[in-house]
């Protein structure tokens, strides 16, 4: 069994809903207020975290027009990477206000950093956990740096070898992290659902024996639903205000009220799985009554033969059990009996 890891107290195991992480990025759209905004949207959808990303455009590229530096594919096609980022990137000068509001209405903030003087300031916040991005998976240096700070770590695997991401773990064990979790992450944006390959979740928990989560790049509910009954303990979905206002990750994500009912879906799916445990519910044992079992359909004296004419496997269920039909044919009746009346050991010489 995979032990429990914790963010902010709340637990992330296989007996709890899973953990829902509303994920900001770029659709603060340039906008604190915006930001603010948002935090309290995920709030109010039920969320149990929201997440930044703290990073700059310089400490993510460098300002170039050559082609390795031009997004030449899908939905940022043409676009350079420092263009991207510059529109993209959460203001180191707004952290602390995020931080301090997010506190305020209850709910848990953290941010994946992306490089070290981002941990340096998400440590000065008291950030209580961290996430890796699926592009910073092989960035060992920089998950070496988070692990020494004892935080949990959450890793997407968007991209990764299987040998990539042992690397990633072990080196994050190996550098003091113990509470480690793993999203399986389709790094295309939006993911077709004929792409979310979500059967990779299984394969994860075994080989890697963590916490797994979803990183979801689908549009609508089904994959994070799907997922939930596939076990995961985690799903990180991104969220916006509206769509119609645009923004670099807009397409991809969820509106408030879409939120809302995605986070309380997952929920109900994870109860709705209940416990490998064969037992009934008490729901059921109630029903019992409307088994069919064994009555008398013909008034008899005591002492008479029991034939098949007298009794029949009928609704309800007071009676004996229709396996005992064979048996009650040919015996005699105790005492009187009338129609309607349930075959028991009392009126009946088995």
């Amino acid at each position: 069994m995979v032990e429990p890891i914790f963010i902010d107290g709340k637990e992330l195991s296989d007996n709890c809903p899973p953990y829902i992480i509303a994920e900001i990025s770029a659709n603060h759209n340039g906008s604190l207020d915006r930001a603010l905004k948002t935090i309290l949207a995920a709030k109010k959808s039920g969320a149990d975290a929201v997440k930044i990303q703290s990073y700059t455009p310089d400490t993510m590229t460098i300002q170039s027009d050559k082609k390795d530096f031009m997004i030449s594919k899908g939905l940022w096609s043409g676009r350079s990477l420092f263009d991207l980022y510059s529109e993209a990137f959460t203001p180191f000068e707004w952290h602390s206000q995020l931080f301090e509001y997010a506190r305020k209405v209850g709910i848990t903030l953290f941010s994946t950093p992306f490089d070290e003087t981002a941990v340096d300031l998400l440590e000065s916040l008291e950030t209580p956990a961290y996430k890796v991005a699926s592009f910073e998976l092989v960035d060992l240096p920089l998950i070496k740096y988070v692990a020494k700070k004892g935080k949990p770590m959450l890793i997407s695997t968007g991209m990764a070898s299987l040998q990539e991401i042992g690397n990633a773990i072990k080196t994050a064990r190996s550098n003091g992290c113990k509470d480690i979790a793993i999203f399986h992450c389709i790094s295309s944006y939006p993911t077709p659902l004929k792409q979310a390959n979500l059967r990779l979740i299984e394969l994860l928990q075994n080989e890697f024996k963590v916490q797994v989560g979803l990183s979801d790049h689908t549009i609508g509910n089904l994959a994070g639903i799907v997922a939930t009954g596939l076990g995961v303990n985690l799903i990180e979905k991104h969220l916006t205000l509206s769509r119609s206002d645009g923004g670099v990750d807009s397409k991809f994500s969820m509106e408030p009220a879409e939120m809302k009912k995605f986070v309380s879906e997952c929920k109900s799916a994870f109860y709705s799985l209940g416990s490998p445990i064969f037992k009934r519910s008490n729901l059921e044992t109630e029903n019992k009554i409307f088994r069919r079992s064994l009555y008398f359909v013909e008034n008899l004296k005591v002492g008479t033969i029991i034939t098949s004419k007298h009794v029949k496997r009928i609704r309800p269920g007071y009676g004996l059990e229709p396996q005992y039909l064979t048996k009650v044919i040919g015996s005699k009746v105790k005492k009187d009996v009338s129609r309607g009346d349930r075959v028991s050991l009392d009126n009946v010489d088995l």
